[in-house]
């Protein structure tokens, strides 16, 4: 019998209660996550997201009696999540926070290899974003019920900074117009600057006091009131107006303003290329430009190739002008050379046509 049977110790946030299924040479979840979570993810909502998706492994494996971290694990996990209605994004995050703590364990020793995965096949998702007139709604709805929550969304549309990142901003970080997010889900810090509105946010919001521009807001709060706001503008059926749907505004309109996906990325703080790509569907000035660039250059080839054309006949004519001499010499020596012939021959002809000749027995 284990002896650690019935004891228990908080874990994530909870109460974890050992079985004997996890007397096993391997380390369990709940161990992991205390030992190294402090460690890899810093305080706050991504490393939240990550505890869940490790709870929600962790009672799976208790449930199946799983106790090895191997290929099978992860098979029985993608099938698991997809019978549940994970999509595959959804599946790449709960297993990238599973491959986080488990990397960490075999570099300490804990595990003799991780398990086989390759990263799912990700559709791009629909990607929704706030018109002027549903924007204008929103932000009105929300400034009623709470003035700085306002400010904040006029913030995050303008500088497309995630909610923690905006919540984690000190004045400190704010220099010249220019905001330094540091705690950000990439882990690099990045600097964007400020719009008129967004600035002026910022200075609005030094009336509440706190220790960055929007530090004492609540993020359980602004959802309520998010949520508030959008059943009254008639959005609650619309699955997309959600917070998020901010940062999705910003980058939409960058792109449709004609700027490069590139610095799109940069500004957004996007770890890959491939995050901003939903986005260049918006960019129907860049293909205009593709159609101007392509009859810019059919008009090049075309002129090329009359003047191609061009040289060519000329150099034809040059060509026949240089030769014809020449061909009415030879044709003056044939007809020399042969006139005498057919002068003999034409004589010959018109003797023995002549009246009292015979050319032949009588």
């Amino acid at each position: 019998m284990n002896p650690n049977d019935g004891k228990t110790e908080k874990f994530l946030g909870g109460v974890h209660t050992y079985s004997s299924v996890e007397n096993s040479e391997y380390p369990n979840l709940a161990s992991l996550w205390d030992s190294y979570s402090s460690i890899l993810w810093e305080k706050g909502n991504h490393k939240d997201n990550c505890q869940a998706f490790i709870i929600e492994i962790h009672e799976f494996m208790l449930l199946q009696k799983i106790t090895a971290y191997d290929d099978s694990l992860i098979d029985r996990l993608i099938d698991y999540f997809r019978n549940i209605g994970n999509r595959n994004s959804t599946i790449n995050r709960k297993l990238s926070a599973l491959y986080r703590l488990l990397r960490k364990a075999e570099r300490s020793g804990q595990i003799s290899r991780l398990p086989t995965y390759v990263r799912l096949r990700e559709r791009n998702s629909r990607v929704r974003f706030l018109t002027a007139e549903e924007e204008s709604a929103m932000f009105d709805s929300i400034g009623v019920r709470n003035a700085h929550h306002e400010l904040l969304c006029r913030f995050l549309v303008d500088t497309g900074a995630r909610i923690g990142e905006a919540l984690a901003l000190k004045w400190n970080d704010i220099h010249n117009n220019v905001a330094t997010f540091w705690i950000t889900k990439s882990g690099k810090s990045r600097s964007v600057p400020l719009t008129v509105r967004a600035a002026h946010a910022v200075e609005l919001a030094r009336d509440f006091a706190g220790s960055g521009p929007f530090s004492d807001i609540s993020y359980a709060n602004f959802k309520y009131n998010w949520n508030h706001a959008r059943k009254e503008n008639r959005f609650t059926n619309d699955p997309y107006m959600v917070p998020h749907i901010l940062r999705h505004t910003c980058a939409s309109r960058l792109v449709q303003a004609g700027i490069d996906l590139r610095r799109v990325q940069t500004y957004l703080g996007h770890q890959t290329i491939q995050m901003t790509l939903r986005y260049a569907h918006l960019a129907t000035n860049d293909l205009d430009q593709c159609a101007m660039a392509l009859n810019a250059a059919n008009l090049v080839a075309a002129d090329r190739l009359k003047t191609i054309v061009k040289s060519a006949a000329a150099a034809s004519m040059v060509s026949n002008k240089a030769t014809a001499p020449q061909k009415n010499a030879k044709r003056q020596t044939k007809h020399a050379k042969t006139t005498p012939r057919k002068r003999a021959n034409a004589a010959a002809r018109a003797t023995s046509k002549a009246p009292g000749r015979t050319t032949g027995p009588q």
